[in-house]
């Protein structure tokens, strides 16, 4: 089989509104987007680029096998800032592109390979993976996002309610999930061709992403196809708040 040729890009904000200055927060002693970029470059890329808004998370890379593309500031989500990314980088649109968050330093290389993967053997226009939620708890929470596939794999919709919502067992109690079904919670790693990341960053926004604070419904919304796998390998938390930095670092000394 040949080898998957895939590149994979990484936004990474300065200005992050939770934790100010998050790309150069230190873990382990090195910048965070130092552990993301590393992840990367195990998955098997063709190219790594970060794609930064700042020129001190470029310094922060000097010597690191990855590119660098220097973006605007005033990009309103990291697909956005990938689709100048896209553009500074020259990719022709039927490069694959793998979007890994900034924010992953777990993110296992299976994972972003088999983003990768989907994109490539569905034939869709974006790709991403879900895992399987193992607790009421985590269905009901709003920060999981929950998604649900058709019978080909495609996504149907993405919430943060609990779908789907099995009617008389959520009637007798809601604090056990049924037997023999299961949920699917969703993933933030995405794969697009690079000619539909530069279209889907050109969209306005639609209503579900606004209602929901979902941006890939803009993609349902719009009619194209999101092709879902599960992820191969568990991905531990991103890191978003000063709480999760240090969760971070004792997940990192337990090795």
């Amino acid at each position: 089989m040949d080898a998957l040729d895939f590149v994979v890009a990484i936004p990474a904000r300065y200005a992050a509104s939770r934790l100010p200055g998050k790309p150069l927060r230190l873990l382990g002693g090195e910048p965070l987007v130092l552990h993301v970029a590393r992840r990367a470059l195990a998955a098997g890329a063709r190219e790594v680029w970060v794609a930064a808004d700042d020129e001190r998370i470029a310094g922060a890379l000097a010597g690191s096998g990855v590119r660098i593309a220097l973006t605007s500031p005033d990009h309103a989500s990291g697909s956005d800032r990938l689709a100048e990314c896209a553009t500074q980088a020259g990719w022709g649109d039927d490069v694959l592109v793998v979007n890994l968050q900034g924010d992953e330093p777990f993110a296992p290389a299976a994972g972003i390979r088999a983003v990768a993967q989907v994109l490539h053997d569905s034939g869709a226009e974006m790709s991403t993976l879900a895992a399987r939620i193992e607790s009421a708890d985590e269905l009901f929470d709003p920060n999981v996002v929950k998604l649900v596939c058709g019978a080909g794999g495609d996504a149907l919709y993405f919430s943060r309610a609990p779908i789907p919502w099995p009617r008389d067992a959520f009637a007798r109690d809601r604090d056990t999930l049924p037997a023999g079904e299961a949920w699917l919670r969703h993933i933030g790693i995405y794969g697009y061709r690079a000619g539909f990341l530069k279209r889907f960053a050109s969209l306005p926004p639609g209503r579900l992403e606004r209602v929901e604070s979902l941006e890939q419904l803009r993609a349902l919304e719009a009619g194209f196809r999101i092709a879902v796998g599960m992820t191969p390998e568990a991905f531990p938390p991103g890191v978003d708040t000063e709480t999760d930095l240090a969760r971070a670092e004792r997940h990192l000394a337990q090795g």
